[in-house]
């Protein structure tokens, strides 16, 4: 039998959330308004860096029943993502070799979260008959860790993200927004969770984490490499070292990350062994090449021409070698001026390497064994 109460139907959620794949879905309280000001204060500060549609609409954000009106609760999902992959600490350390943030390797997530929040959604019209509700994945102004946390799902951690005693970080979040009248459900956990771990704080390549709970995207490498338009400033430029695609530093060194699960998820098992291409490999993909590997990815979101200025950097940054200046050189003359200067940059870099080993060399005091 159907259960017929919103309690009823609020315990269940979660039940039927893990028969999909989630590993818990619950409904969170509405109330965003000391949420409101963090990310007013975030904005006012200039943090969002060019993330423009950060700054729109934040009533839009704060308020669910404003995005979807008619809205009377919101149901919380979390899907687990983290993939058997190269291990990638190895992989950072690696400088010849591609490092690309491990939600990215397989399926976007977009597609993956929100087909599996619309099952969710005929689920419980099943139980409870025809009714409102709109399913969001990075798809509509959401505060959604705020609203996860709210749910009960986890706490905002002081790297920014969302953190879970048992698996950590490495999931994805989803929303239902919905006109059924749903008890939230009771006991958050709290927000210090941390305790007075800095690890993700200290590890950060380009200290975008400039204090507990604060992020200044500006110099985060995921929106350098992902969400930034044009030139990459210099002076972050060698702090990126082999990230074309965003960055799992602060994950990767969470003490919480050491519970998280693989994830047996066809969907997020990486494709075209991007979990350990060299970088050379992907700097040759010409642009069609590019699309027909991308397809269906979240890479697709960076763009062609970010895809190489990313690797170009990432080139600059790698030992040298002749085949590396040799690549570096059959880009000077792309016809985009974004990748050639990037490419020009990483060509000096190289020069100075080697210029400077040379010199090194030359000075060095005569060996013992000469």
């Amino acid at each position: 039998m159907h259960p017929d109460t919103p309690t009823a139907i609020a315990r269940q959620i979660p039940v039927w959330a893990r028969e999909l794949g989630f590993a818990d879905a619950e409904v969170s309280a509405r109330r965003l308004d000391a949420d409101r000001v963090h990310l007013a204060d975030w904005i006012a500060l200039g943090r969002h860096g060019g993330m423009s549609f950060m700054a729109r609409d934040p009533d839009l954000r704060a308020e669910p029943e404003r995005l979807r009106p008619g809205t009377l609760s919101v149901i919380s999902a979390r899907l687990p993502y983290r993939p058997d992959a190269a291990d990638a600490l190895a992989l950072l350390d690696d400088g010849a070799h591609a490092y690309i943030s491990r939600y990215a390797l397989g399926r976007d997530y977009h597609r993956v979260v929100r087909a599996r929040l619309l099952r969710l959604g005929r689920r419980i019209e099943q139980a409870v008959g025809p009714h409102g509700y709109r399913v969001l994945c990075d798809s509509a102004p959401v505060l959604e860790k705020a609203l996860a946390r709210d749910a009960g799902l986890g706490w905002i951690g002081k790297h920014t993200l969302l953190l879970n005693k048992q698996e950590g970080s490495w999931f994805f979040l989803g929303e239902i927004y919905t006109d059924l009248p749903l008890p939230p459900t009771p006991g958050a956990p709290p927000d210090n969770g941390c305790g007075r771990c800095t690890a993700c704080i200290k590890v950060c390549p380009t200290q975008a984490i400039v204090a507990p709970y604060q992020l200044d995207a500006r110099r985060c490498i995921s929106y350098l490499t992902i969400e930034h338009h044009g030139s990459i400033d210099e002076d972050l430029r060698p702090l990126i070292g082999n990230r074309i695609f965003g960055c799992d530093d602060c994950q990767l060194v969470c003490p919480w990350n050491r519970y998280a699960r693989l994830s047996a998820d066809p969907d997020f098992a990486p494709r075209h062994g991007l979990d350990r291409a060299r970088l050379i490999d992907l700097f040759g993909w010409d642009e069609d090449e590019w699309l027909r590997r991308t397809e269906g990815m979240a890479l697709r979101r960076a763009g062609y021409a970010r895809w190489l200025r990313n690797l170009a950097v990432a080139l600059g940054n790698a030992p040298a070698s002749d085949e590396i200046i040799a690549a570096l050189q059959r880009r000077l003359d792309h016809p985009d001026e974004m990748v050639r200067e990037h490419v020009r940059w990483a060509l000096a870099r190289h020069d100075l390497a080697i210029s400077g080993a040379g010199r090194s060399a030359a000075s060095a005091p005569p060996s013992r064994d000469r």
